[in-house]
């Protein structure tokens, strides 16, 4: 009983109910020439181009968005060329699959002095060990490797790999890139409705092309489900706007929250509210929101560009963006998403200077690289017993007992050698303070200079001139 439960009778229906290859696997590109899009580095005379046509491929990592192709081309590449391809997919392959490859790979070059392309799809699902497992083989050329990605392969692959590796970056597929393959899948010969004729209305196909988001598989496996789904008329299936859209539903957002579009959104968010855009920020503040990014995380950049972006020149922005994550955080989704928009608008529609993040950079740096300062005697600390025997302390002006609570004084540092206000927003009135203050700073060198100066070289009297 056991025996048939696990044997290959029971495993595999029967001719009648074995179910078909999804549409886009039947109408798959068998030639280059059928790939759409990724011209960049697919069209005449390209890099990859030219190694394909000549089957000189070196190893590979083939990295870009769901649905453009990568697969695609590894079985076009697969179909083209005199090695073997292994094909793996990493979210269920590990070390003992690749050292099957290996010995594959081994025997057939021994015994046939025959190549082997190893294809390893979604390569950033294996960890740094598996990734490494690769590398000998990879440099001895006992395999090419093909790897395809999602994520951005210098954060998701290892360096040894990678300076091993060419790295192509596939695009998403364009709205007319989208619409030529439902077109073609429409008129395919292997489509799988052969014996019907299949309509579809420009609206439902506009439909589909514009919620594919660039993805070439969810494009067709929406007319697929349209097709299946909608019953003939006689010897015609007609896929209107309605069924289109119930086939696509949602439109699909490419954000994964620790990849690329998670850092590219927050990127952009944060150029906007730079760029003084806010109706660019509240798009890409919006994208990360129905992306599933949690207050915090936009509530602190939204903090760090009120202080990096505005600074002092609104130092209300960075008052209100603290407060904005204080009570984003406390009330969360969906009515922190008007507390973050206030907080994103103000920042970005703000007065910007970047002086007091120039600044505290530049202080850094001295303090790093610079020599040691030694803190002036007068501003040394004189709270404690015996200080004063030290004399720290010893001259200090407390500025509270002169006018405008200001003396001029050393303070170890000149002023100007880090902050350097702009003329922007409020502090255009801290510049106007600071230059009054360094006036008042070389009234009084200049006044002690010339004090000094008498003091060395007495004035003579008219009567001891006389005398002389």
């Amino acid at each position: 009983m056991n025996d048939f439960l696990f044997s290959d009778k029971r495993r595999t229906p029967p001719p009648a109910q074995r179910k078909e290859p999804p549409l886009a696997r039947r109408i798959a590109p068998r030639s280059l020439d059928e790939i759409r899009g990724q011209e960049h580095i697919l069209g005449p005379g390209k890099l990859l181009r030219r190694a394909i046509d000549a089957d000189r491929l070196t190893s590979v990592i083939f990295y870009g968005p769901p649905g453009c192709g990568k697969t695609a081309l590894a079985r076009v590449i697969a179909m083209r060329t005199k090695s073997v391809v292994e094909p793996l997919n990493a979210v269920l392959a590990g070390i003992a699959d690749i050292r099957k490859v290996v010995k594959s790979a081994r025997d057939r070059f021994e015994k046939y002095q025959q190549s082997t392309i190893l294809f390893l799809d979604e390569i950033h699902r294996f960890t740094k060990t598996q990734q490494d497992g690769l590398l000998p083989h990879v440099e001895n050329g006992l395999f090419t490797l093909i790897g395809a990605t999602t994520e951005n392969p210098y954060f998701s692959i290892v360096s040894p790999l990678l300076s091993r590796s060419q790295i192509f970056e596939f695009k998403a597929l364009t709205q007319e890139d989208i619409r030529e393959l439902l077109l073609h899948a429409i008129a395919h010969p292997k489509r799988g409705f052969s014996d019907l004729e299949i309509q579809l209305d420009d609206d439902a196909l506009e439909y589909i092309t514009r919620f594919a988001e660039g993805d070439g598989r969810r494009a067709v496996n929406a007319l697929e489900l349209a097709l299946l789904t909608t019953k003939p008329v006689g010897n015609t299936i007609t896929v209107t706007l309605a069924i289109a859209a119930e086939s696509i539903q949602k439109k699909m957002l490419h954000y994964d929250g620790s990849g690329d579009s998670h850092y590219d959104a927050a990127s952009a968010f944060i150029k906007s509210m730079r760029g003084s855009h806010p109706d660019a920020a509240l798009y890409w503040m919006g994208r990360m929101i129905e992306a599933g990014e949690p207050p915090r995380f936009i509530a602190r950049r939204i903090c760090i560009a009120a202080a990096e972006e505005v600074g002092c020149a609104d130092p209300q922005a960075l008052i209100l963006a603290n407060a904005a994550f204080q009570t984003a955080d406390l009330v969360g989704f969906p009515e922190a998403r008007i507390i973050l928009a206030q907080a994103a608008v103000y920042v970005a529609a703000a007065p910007k200077s970047n002086a007091v993040y120039q600044a505290v950079d530049k202080a850094l740096k001295q303090v790093r690289e610079g020599s040691t300062i030694e803190v002036p005697a007068h501003l040394k600390e004189s709270s404690y017993k015996g200080a004063e025997k030290l004399e720290r302390g010893k001259g200090y002006l407390y500025a509270h007992d002169y006018e405008d609570a200001y003396v001029p004084q050393d303070y170890g540092i000149p002023r100007g050698a880090f902050y350097e206000p702009h003329e922007r927003g409020q502090e255009k009135e801290i510049k106007m303070r600071l230059e009054a203050l360094e006036a008042r700073d070389k009234e009084q060198a200049q006044s002690e200079g010339e004090k000094s100066g008498a003091e060395e070289h007495p004035d003579v009297s008219d009567s001891e001139t006389q005398e002389s």
